[in-house]
């Protein structure tokens, strides 16, 4: 684990000026204090901030990482490398390089969206370093195939990315209130915020990497325990990929369904999963 302490400032922990360099520039911080070390990483369209509201429910009891992916809004653009991130991979490589300049050595890991694929792809690769995965709103294809509905067709994802092209403030407002869900003023403000801190071209890049990506084959891999965290409804995942995720991962799986909608559980309703959260924590 971590060594012990309580709240450390941004980029403070690793070995060395680039390790540290690391730390700052994905906005690495580490709150909280306890045994336990809990990785909270964010989906696109957000950064850590949509952990604001979760993180009280457990920082007495766990040291909680939060960073941001290359991607986020909140990390200087000159650091995202189209050629290197064309693929989950690098944000892979981040994520354990985060964790190795941490000197964390285990963790229980909760990711959002495109980041619970990240978990999965990184406790393949290293799986001594994860206790277990707690997945939001996690799709390992998002498109449909033959035998598979992952809840969009080509054609659909083709003019999304196009609305996408033509108008990113007009897409945001239209897609921000969607992937919410619930009526949730305050949340769809907060989506629309971060998603508009990203520079559009980043934005773009990043969702077509995301919905072209296929982890079906790796899902046997994984032998750490994980939890499976779904909304009731969800525009972005149908309820479909959950049974799919639960009877292709390899590690003992379980299901959580939360009783609200939308693909931001906690942006919308944190009261409700943090409460899921502990308890698939402590199992």
């Amino acid at each position: 684990m971590v060594g012990q302490g309580h709240t450390s400032t941004t980029a403070g922990g690793g070995g060395g000026a680039s390790a540290c360099k690391l730390l700052e520039i994905f906005n690495v911080r580490v709150v909280g204090g306890g045994d336990k070390v809990l990785v909270l990483a964010h989906g696109f369209g957000t950064d850590q901030s949509a952990w604001n509201r979760i993180v009280p429910f457990f920082q007495r009891d766990h040291r909680i990482v939060l960073y941001d992916l290359a991607c986020a809004g909140s990390v200087n653009p000159d650091h995202f490398d189209f050629h290197r991130y064309t693929t989950l991979d690098a944000y892979v490589d981040d994520l354990i390089l985060i964790l190795d300049t941490l000197r964390i050595d285990r963790c229980f890991f909760v990711g959002h969206s495109v980041s619970a694929m990240i978990g999965i792809l990184a406790c393949i690769r290293r799986p001594e370093l994860f206790l277990k995965l707690v997945l939001i709103g996690a799709s390992p294809r998002f498109l449909n195939d033959r035998d598979y509905h992952g809840g969009f067709e080509r054609g659909q994802i083709e003019r999304v990315f196009a609305a996408m092209e033509a108008n990113y403030e007009a897409w945001v407002r239209g897609f921000a209130p969607l992937a919410v869900g619930a009526d949730v003023p305050a949340a769809v403000r907060e989506f629309s915020r971060t998603l508009f801190n990203m520079r559009p071209d980043i934005s773009l890049f990043v969702s077509r990497t995301v919905f072209n990506s296929d982890l079906r084959g790796v899902l046997g891999l994984v032998r750490t325990p994980c939890c499976i965290v779904q909304t009731a409804r969800d525009v972005s995942v149908p309820i479909s990929v959950v049974a799919y995720l639960k009877s292709h991962l390899g590690g003992r799986t379980t299901i959580e369904i939360l009783h609200t909608e939308g693909h931001l559980p906690h942006l919308s309703a944190p009261a409700l999963l943090a409460p899921v959260l502990r308890r698939a924590l402590s199992r």
